[in-house]
């Protein structure tokens, strides 16, 4: 067994300390070691029932005299193993004497009820929108299922004409205490859940929960410019309080659905366009639709495979501005497949007056161009 330290290496006191000082020395190591704060630490443990052992002894006048004079010896037997012999006859009872104010500071010990208003619960709510109801915005009915207070109770639990009484496990204070040897623990209450009273009538509707379950009908305006993650925050509208207080809030998630033809770069949007090759060399006007309405579009002569055509002010609306990005047109230029025999014959003729070899379209050549949606819609699938 290993030995016993100096009960005032203990406190970390001197001998000649003062009651105030060895009681406040105590309160430090006490709420430093305290079990529910060092939860499976049995160290801590260890070094809460040792300062808890030295002051019982220090405390006391003639515990300490003796102690003083013949150290360990004289106080065996009296102290540590089954209890207290006498002044402090459980953990409780240093509380009150020593803790006082800080029994609710640091959750232990505390001879208070813990009863009183709580804060309902905030809840979450995602709502799927489409591409357009981003550019031009939308008002959306969502329904939120959610507790409320029961009308028949007005909240109590209570049946009508009958109140809530005062836990008899717990005599209203919230918390119940259990001893083991000299080491006392609070804890809350497992009757009334530390609130200090229980239901002996509960109402019918609630079943004296004070709260029912319903599904709230709710109109949520959806701002222009808004993305996938956007929260909209509506005070009080999650779950209802406890005891009079006051409901939580909801939180409203935009989760933005994938476009067929459109997809999103920050306040900018994209989309493809094909031409055939010979539109993209001479230059031509070709009408695109838009989320918008459509647009007239200028090919240049010469537009290559992956240009891109940009149209002003047809993006998506920037967040609480009169604004709005623009529109990517990206070009894809398709090769016909089958040709007849004079055009065949058109553009072998071109080919040889720019000086490139020709071939047949039926030569089993691969086509050189690639869908240019699949390069640019491609993420969407990831």
């Amino acid at each position: 067994m290993a030995e016993k330290r100096d009960y005032y290496q203990v406190l970390e006191v001197g001998k000649n300390a003062s009651a105030d000082e060895v009681k406040k020395a105590y309160r430090k190591l006490a709420i430093k070691y305290h079990p529910d704060k060092n939860p499976d630490n049995p160290e801590a443990e260890g070094k809460f029932k040792e300062a808890t052992e030295a002051y019982e002894v220090l405390s006391d006048s003639e515990k300490r005299q003796r102690y003083d004079q013949f150290g360990h010896a004289g106080v065996e037997g009296i102290v540590g193993g089954s209890g207290f012999s006498g002044g402090f006859s459980n953990f409780e009872d240093i509380v009150g004497n020593i803790f006082g104010d800080f029994e609710d500071l640091f959750g232990f010990g505390s001879s208070r009820s813990q009863q009183g208003p709580k804060r309902g619960a905030s809840l979450q709510y995602t709502l799927a929108i489409t591409l357009e109801d981003v550019i031009f915005g939308k008002t959306e009915t969502i329904e939120v299922p959610r507790h409320e207070i029961c009308q028949e109770c007005q909240g109590s639990g209570a049946e009508k004409g009958s109140t809530p009484q005062i836990c008899p496990d717990c005599h209203g204070r919230g918390r119940v205490t259990s001893s083991t040897g000299f080491l006392s623990v609070s804890r809350t209450c497992p009757r009334c859940q530390g609130e200090g009273r229980v239901i002996l009538s509960p109402c019918q509707p609630c079943h004296g929960a004070g709260l029912i379950r319903n599904v709230r009908k709710l109109k949520v305006n959806v701002p222009k410019g808004v993305d996938t993650g956007h929260k909209l925050h509506l005070r009080g509208e999650g779950e209802a309080g406890g005891l009079g207080g006051p409901p939580g809030d909801l939180y409203v998630v935009m989760q933005v659905e994938q476009h067929d033809d459109f997809y999103r770069e920050g306040s900018d949007l994209m989309t493809v366009a094909k031409i055939s090759f010979v539109e993209a060399a001479l230059g031509t006007e070709i009408e695109i639709p838009t989320l918008d309405g459509t647009v007239q579009l200028k090919i240049k002569p010469g537009t290559q495979y992956g240009d891109k055509v940009r149209v002003g002010g047809k993006g998506v609306p920037y967040p609480r501005q009169n604004i709005k990005g623009d529109l990517y047109v990206h070009i894809e230029i398709g090769t016909p497949q089958r040709l007849s025999d004079k055009e065949t014959e058109l553009l072998t003729q071109f080919a040889q007056l720019r000086g490139e070899s020709g071939s047949s379209p039926d030569d089993g050549q691969a086509n050189p161009f690639s869908k240019l949606k699949d390069k640019f819609f491609s993420h969407q699938n990831k």
